[in-house]
Formats: structure tokens, C-alpha cells, sequence
């Protein structure tokens, strides 16, 4: 997500996707993980996965036509970029759509967590396929040339953040272990949530954060040191557009958005499915949405009232 006003005339969409447990020792998202004893941050070596020589063929769309399903149909994030260009989480890796058409981006690895907290910078955790130069899991992993390639922050071989949000000056990640804070990406203490996080979302200040749970959501107002429980709609995915506006979207696909930073919702749209992945952005002013469902990429333009496929180009 990116934490900024955008100043184009692109269309946002929400997001789709989702998290499908993956691998061994990680938390099952709503559901408290299992006592385990935090691991001290990882000091080691930040090895980089680089493409493979095919990483960048084109999958088949044309600019001006209708962004296609998300290939695989397996989506664990997404995020609205500058220009229109959306980008999602995938087990095969990213998958840009852009005025080029759709096109596989960099490594084929499994990202779990997902987040683009600034304009040219992603950050991401999962797991490594086959033939590539990272540790199992991941750990912290950072892009910044569009998923071109990836260096490890931290917590290489120790952490698989299944839930990832991050702002300018603040990152929280969700393993097995609890859920973690850090400034810089290297250097991490464990934060107390009463839940166990489905989704993360964290204002551009850091100072804000809305987490999902089956039992309702959470909202801290001291960057995650202090919880309160949120009096309203049931929600799977969140994401901050700006200091106060929140989108979140419920398991029925139903779209709510909040202007005070989490602590009150209203109902706007519909995804039309359930949501894997989602994502929300201020375009010259106008709110825009972007989501997944059903391996289908959507965009709404108008506050998240209505909801169309992305087009590209």
C-alpha cells in the first residue's frame, strides 16, 4: 500500500487474496498461534534473489483490454502503485498489470506478506521456490526495483510474516512467534495484540493500526502498544489510504470505509466474493479502491461504492 496522495488519473481497484496457510510453524490467521518463545532478530548476511531469464515475458494481456485473472488464482497481496500500475502477491511471485499489459515480475517465490510503503519500495515474507538464493522462510525481504529483485532485511530463516504492513517509519509482521515492530526493518520487538491478526494496516505516521480478527477488529492508537476492540463491521482485509482514511472489506466482499482512522465505518460498495487481497489510495483527490476476489482484479474510482474490472492501459 502505498502511503501517500497520488496525483494521476489512474483507476484504483480493491484487493483480492489470500492467505492460505503455507509451510510449517506459522499462525493460522484469527486464531491465537501457538506459545512460542521470540526469536531475536536476525543479524546475518542479506543475500538477493535476482529474475530468471523468463521472469518478464508477457502472460498473454494487451494493453486497452480487461486485466485478466491473477495467474495460479492464488493472491496473498495487492498493492496500487503511481500510474495506474497494480501489483500482486502471488505464490509464483509479482504479478504487475500495468499500460503494458499484464507481466510477470522477478523470482518465482511464495509471498505471503505483502506491502509497498513508499513509491519504488516493496517489502514481502514467505517462502523461496526452487533455484532460489534465499533462506527458508524469507524473513524480511525487500524490492526496490518493482520485484526485480530481493535482498533479505532480517529474520532470514526464522520468520514467515503471513500478515505485513508497513509505513515510512514503522513495519509490523505476524509469524508464529506474535506480531513484531521494527523502524528500520532490521531491529524488532514483540508488541502484545489480544488477537492474533488476520490483516495489518498501519497509518502513514505509524501511529495508527487496525488489525482483523474472526471475533471483530482491533485498532491501536500508539502504533500497536495499546489495543481497543473497533464497534463495527466484521472485516478480512484493511488498508490505509491516508493518516485517516481506512478501507476495509468484510468476508462477504461488502466494502466499508472509515475517515477517523478506524474508529467508525461506514458501508460503501461490494467486492462481489470474498476478499484476498485489498488495497486504497487518494488519486487527485478521489478515493480509490483496488481488490481482489476470486482471482479477479477490481477498481473502484469513487470511493468504493462501485466496482469494476481493471483496465489495462
Amino acid at each position: 500500500m502505498l502511503h501517500r496522495t497520488l496525483t494521476t488519473t489512474t483507476t484504483g481497484a480493491v484487493v483480492v487474496l489470500l492467505l492460505a496457510a503455507c509451510g510449517s510453524g506459522t499462525a493460522t490467521p484469527g486464531v491465537s498461534p501457538a506459545p512460542s518463545e521470540a526469536v531475536p532478530p536476525s543479524q546475518s548476511s542479506a543475500p538477493t534473489a535476482t529474475a530468471t531469464p523468463d521472469a518478464d515475458d508477457e502472460a498473454g494481456a494487451q494493453a486497452g483490454e480487461e486485466a485478466p485473472p491473477v495467474p495460479g488464482g492464488h493472491v496473498h497481496g495487492v498493492a496500487l502503485e503511481e500510474d495506474g500500475v497494480v501489483l500482486v502477491a502471488t505464490h509464483e511471485g509479482v504479478v504487475r498489470y500495468g499500460p503494458d499489459g499484464m507481466t510477470s515480475v522477478g523470482p518465482q517465490i511464495d509471498l505471503m506478506g505483502f506491502s509497498a510503503p513508499e513509491p519504488g519500495r516493496l517489502l514481502a515474507s514467505g517462502h523461496p521456490g526452487p533455484g532460489v538464493d534465499l533462506p527458508e522462510p524469507m524473513g524480511l525481504i525487500e524490492s526496490t526495483d518493482g520485484g526485480q529483485t530481493w535482498t533479505v532485511l532480517s529474520r532470514g530463516g526464522e520468520s514467515d510474516f503471513h500478515a505485513l504492513a508497513a509505513a515510512d517509519s514503522v513495519v509490523l509482521g505476524f509469524d508464529a512467534a506474535g506480531l513484531w515492530s521494527s523502524t528500520d526493518g532490521r531491529e524488532w520487538e514483540q508488541l502484545d495484540p489480544p488477537v492474533a491478526p488476520y490483516a495489518l494496516a498501519v497509518s502513514p505516521d505509524g501511529g495508527t493500526v487496525v488489525v482483523t480478527h474472526q471475533d471483530g477488529p482491533q485498532r491501536s492508537a500508539d502504533g500497536g502498544r495499546t489495543w481497543e476492540p473497533v464497534d463495527g463491521p466484521l472485516l478480512q482485509r484493511v488498508a490505509f489510504a491516508d493518516h485517516a482514511t481506512v478501507v476495509g472489506a468484510a468476508p462477504d466482499g461488502s466494502v466499508h470505509v472509515s475517515v477517523d482512522g478506524g474508529a467508525t465505518w461506514e458501508e460503501r460498495g461490494s467486492l462481489g466474493g470474498p476478499p484476498e487481497a485489498l488495497d486504497a489510495a487518494l488519486v487527485d483527490g478521489a478515493l480509490h479502491v483496488v481488490g481482489i476476489t476470486g482471482a479477479r482484479v477490481l477498481l473502484s474510482t469513487d470511493g468504493g461504492q462501485g466496482f469494476a474490472p481493471l483496465t489495462l492501459g
